[in-house]
């Protein structure tokens, strides 16, 4: 199923000198102490217990107080409602205490547009250019809609088709950038070797929101899922989110899905894929850990497209994960905490991150800046940020009421089953999630 990355022993060695700010020192200032709270996830501790010792030694007179644990929200929140906030906090919005959640809802995050709008740490331009396209929009960072930055990315974790690049240079295929391409792809697969078009985890087709959010976000704008997200009327039954659907019903429609597919879980349809068996399948970057010891094809090589949009020049969305960093608005020393957050985004955090994950932080340099660091696999995956128009796209559900009935997800994702066996239509599936979404509705109001 879907992971990350476990967290190497391997750490990188850096002098304090490296990481000295070109544009901020506290050589001369007062003694501070600054205070974060951070969730120890997959990756550890030593990456983090690494940064808290290089910014004490590059900021002379700082003092960081680290509290690291799974449940560091269940540790901060009684510190929060007795007024004693952390200066930072490294932790999803999406995590089960419902902290950073709380947060937004209060309107108790500080607003970070300076920081970002503000030079980056080795002074060569601003932070926001840093960063991933599509991220800061998000809203991962821009809770409230309007553009305004309250949470800061962490890693990226991009999502698409995943591919054997060694075939295709092999046979000098180009990856499919319309939905025409990639069907007329199916046809030439056929001729080479037979080997299907496309296969993806049958038995849990939520993988799939991989390729429908990208999908719905080409045919309609990226406004529609924040529509979707918020289980508006109409906003899964119209003639652009049809289009979207109809394109996935055409891959097993037209012949193009591997035979078996809707049958197998992730390992099975995953290990097909690799033994040459389908050219696609939708997956991310944990693939390469999850299927290490899996059978292959001779000479394989995990590399990641972006999901076909109608027209080549088309924006190409990239489904996207992102954790997140946040300071408080009641955070005792905030100006420090700004600062502790532009040098996270530093090369060398950056590089130390990749050594000690697997996984890259959500900036545009991060690829190269830790290519010494990262496998091949992950190396040529995380390139999918670097194709023309790419830009990273997050959906995220607003929460339903803690008595409905209805999980939102699975009413969408469920019927692709159903879809890819012809027992169901797309208009069938967009009504059917009409209906759902208007239980939901109903469920919110009388929560209210």
């Amino acid at each position: 199923m879907k992971k990350r990355f476990a967290a190497s022993a391997m750490i990188l060695a850096m002098s304090a000198a490296t990481v000295l700010s070109p544009l901020t020192t506290f050589a001369e200032a007062e003694e501070q102490e600054l205070n974060i709270a951070i969730f120890q996830g997959g990756y550890g501790d030593a990456y983090w217990n690494q940064m808290v010792e290089l910014f004490e030694a590059s900021h002379e007179g700082v003092k960081v107080n680290m509290t690291i644990s799974p449940t560091i929200g269940d540790i901060i929140r009684p510190q929060i409602v007795a007024g004693n906030a952390p200066d930072f906090i490294c932790l999803n919005d999406g995590g089960e205490d419902g902290v950073i959640l709380s947060l937004i809802k209060e309107h108790a995050l500080l607003n970070l547009d300076d920081v970002f709008d503000g030079e980056n740490y080795a002074g060569t331009g601003t932070l926001r250019d840093d960063i991933t396209d599509g991220i800061l929009s998000s809203t991962k960072c821009a809770p409230y809609g309007d553009d305004e930055i309250y949470l800061a990315p962490f890693n990226s974790g991009p999502q698409g088709l995943i591919y054997n690049k060694t075939f295709f240079d092999e046979n000098n295929l180009e990856v499919p950038k319309t939905w025409d391409e990639f069907f007329t792809l199916g046809d030439t697969l056929k001729d080479i070797d037979g080997r299907a078009l496309f296969t993806y985890q049958g038995i849990y087709p939520g993988y799939m929101e991989e390729m429908l959010w990208p999908a719905i976000a080409n045919e309609c704008g990226e406004e529609a899922l924040t529509k979707i997200a918020n289980y508006e009327e109409g906003s899964f039954n119209n003639e652009g989110v049809l289009k979207a659907l109809t394109h996935i019903k055409e891959i097993a429609e037209k012949g193009y899905l591997l035979e078996g597919t809707v049958g197998m879980n992730h390992t099975e349809s995953q290990t097909e894929m690799m033994l040459g068996k389908a050219a696609f399948i939708t997956n991310g970057t944990w693939m390469e850990n999850e299927m290490q010891d899996a059978p292959r094809e001779e000479g394989f090589e995990f590399a990641m497209a972006p999901i076909p949009t109608e027209n080549a020049d088309d924006v190409h969305y990239v489904f996207d994960s992102c954790e997140q960093f946040s300071i408080p608005a009641a955070a005792k020393n905030p100006e420090l905490a700004k600062e502790f957050l532009r040098f996270l985004y530093s090369d060398e955090s950056v590089s130390a991150f990749a050594e000690a994950s697997g996984a890259l932080y959500a900036t545009k340099s991060a690829r190269e800046v830790a290519k010494d660091k990262l496998s091949t696999a992950i190396y040529n995956m995380y390139g999918i940020y670097e194709e023309a128009n790419a830009s990273s796209l997050i959906m995220s559900f607003a929460a339903v009421p803690a008595d409905c009935k209805i999980n939102p997800k699975d009413e969408i994702f469920n019927p692709i089953t159903s879809v890819m066996n012809d027992e169901m239509t797309v208009e069938e599936w967009a009504q059917n999630v009409e209906a759902a979404f208007a239980q939901v509705r109903a469920d919110m109001e009388a929560a209210n």
